[in-house]
Order: structure tokens, then C-alpha cells, then sequence
């Protein structure tokens, strides 16, 4: 009983002191499950356990197969919480201070070209509701790097369409202007023609991309589309909407914009996150020159 009510002050406490979404609280709350289980398994208790035990547990999910990046985001998630237990004096000491996450290489995120893009966007049917409205999203997901979770929470109040702009809101609850192209606003002006003529579920009448029943769309259904159309237009990379955000950011790198404004349009806290962009942009470099230059042919 004592673990389930730590467990819950913990998420009471990344919900109102560390003001974290509901997603990222949900993603912490998995990892740390699975550490509650191992010590419900063993009888061990948040009060006792020690850091040889905390290793025995991250053994049994290298044991597991667990990746190495999934390992790295537990330890995190339980230095946070073990952190959290000396904050609220139910332990003196810290098991997971000594805790080291493994080793990680460089995994370069999935990529579009522009004219991937557009190839995909054109297998669209755009004379129907549902085709109208997923072009709207993609088109406003690469225009604007969102997050999915960003995309599925816009509302009319979020758009200043006047003055080229959206208000998002991204991780901790933290607001953002980003910039939107003129195709994209475009874009969902023709989706709105058709939205008008949805009957909008009570609680929902502020959300911008409905699904045909009337409720906001959710991730799955966005995720499950922009899947069918790159299998119909012979797309072999691994997609996802999150696809778009890594391509926004890419192009602008590409194209000359600081990097400094990538970071504050993608909402990062920390530039370290962006500059991952710019290993993309090297690696880009690095495979036109061995494409194009005449000593590699």
C-alpha cells in the first residue's frame, strides 16, 4: 500500500510542481512501473532498496532486450523518483545516485526530402472530407514542426492566420509562436469547409481537426495514415508524424536558418536537443559529395 501511495504523490508531484504534460507523466509513470513490479516480486520496499538491487533490476531488462535508450530513459525516470523520495524525507539517501545509463550512439532521426513531401501529399484525394483534412495535417506538421500531440491539441483560438502565426502549446504546458506557410493556412481553410458540416461532440467545439464523428482525431489515426499513403506512394524509410518535425527541421538547417530559431520554433528547452540537426545536415553533406563528386564514381 505504501508503494501505491508514493507511486501516487510522485504523480501528483510531476503534475503540479514539475508542471509536465500529461504524455510525459504517462511515459514516466510506465517506466516506473515496471521497477515497482520487479520490487513487488522481491518485497522490497521504496524506504529500503539498495543500489544493488536497483542494478540486479536493470540486468533483468538488459535480460529482457530492452534497449539501451529505453534503459537510459528508466534510470532516468527512477533518479527522478528516488529524488523525489528524499524530497518528501520517506529515505535519507539516494539508491540511483550512483546509477549509470549505458552507452548511446548517434541515431540519426528519419528524414523526408522535399520531394518525398510532395510525392506523398499527391496521393491524397483531396475531393473528400477525410483526404482534405489529412492533407491539412501533414501539410501543417512539416510547416510548422509540430509535435503530433501539438497538431491533435490545436484550436481556432490558437490560430492568427491575419498575422501568419499559430499558438502551441508544447511540453510543460509551455506556449509558443511558430510561424505557418501560406499552403498550409490554405490547407486548412479548404479542410474548414468541410468541418462545418460535422456535428462537433459537446467539449470540442474549439478543436481544429475533427475526425468525422465530431471528436478531436487522435495520434493513432494520424499515425495510421500518413503510414497508408507512404505504402502507396513505395516509401521504404520507417514513418510516423514525428517524421515532419525531424524534416522541418532539416530543410531549415539546409537552407541557412540559425539554429537558435530552429530551437525556439521546435519549443527545445536545451540546444543540445536541436544540434541534432546538425549531424543531419553533415551526414547530408557528407552523402552528396560521395554521390556527386567525380572521384567517387
Amino acid at each position: 500500500m505504501a508503494q501505491n501511495s508514493n507511486t501516487e504523490k510522485y504523480k501528483r508531484y510531476l503534475l503540479l510542481e514539475k508542471g509536465l504534460s500529461a504524455n510525459t507523466i504517462d511515459a514516466y509513470m510506465t517506466d516506473l512501473q515496471k521497477l515497482v513490479d520487479f520490487m513487488n516480486a522481491g518485497n522490497l520496499l521504496d524506504e529500503s532498496i539498495q543500489t544493488a538491487q536497483l542494478e540486479e533490476f536493470l540486468a533483468e531488462m538488459h535480460d529482457k532486450n530492452i534497449s539501451p535508450r529505453s534503459i537510459a530513459r528508466i534510470i532516468s525516470g527512477m533518479k527522478s523518483y528516488f529524488r523525489f523520495l528524499l524530497l518528501e524525507k520517506i529515505r535519507s539517501d539516494d539508491p540511483a545516485e550512483l546509477l549509470e545509463a549505458p552507452k548511446i550512439g548517434l541515431k540519426l532521426p528519419v528524414v523526408l526530402s522535399v520531394e518525398e513531401i510532395d510525392s506523398l501529399l499527391a496521393v491524397i484525394d483531396v475531393s473528400t472530407p477525410e483526404g482534405t483534412r489529412n492533407y491539412a495535417i501533414i501539410e501543417t506538421l512539416y510547416s510548422c514542426g509540430l509535435r503530433i500531440s501539438e497538431l491533435t491539441n490545436l484550436r481556432f483560438s490558437d490560430l492568427f492566420f491575419d498575422e501568419g502565426f499559430i499558438r502551441v502549446e508544447g511540453k510543460g504546458s509551455k506556449q509558443r509562436l511558430v510561424p505557418i506557410s501560406n499552403v498550409a493556412v490554405q490547407k486548412i481553410r479548404d479542410w474548414l469547409c468541410y468541418r462545418n458540416q460535422i456535428h462537433i461532440q459537446k467539449g470540442y467545439e474549439d478543436i481544429l481537426f475533427v475526425s468525422s464523428r465530431g471528436k478531436a482525431i487522435s495520434r493513432v489515426t494520424v499515425f495510421y495514415y500518413i503510414k497508408r499513403y507512404a505504402e502507396e506512394v513505395g516509401l521504404k524509410k520507417e514513418i510516423s508524424p514525428h517524421v515532419f518535425r525531424h524534416s522541418f527541421a532539416t530543410h531549415l538547417l539546409e537552407r541557412g536558418a540559425n539554429i537558435r530559431v530552429i530551437q525556439e520554433m521546435l519549443g527545445h528547452e536545451k540546444i543540445t536537443t536541436t544540434e541534432i540537426y546538425t549531424h543531419i545536415d553533415r551526414h547530408f553533406l557528407r552523402q552528396e559529395i560521395i554521390e556527386h563528386h567525380p572521384r567517387n564514381r
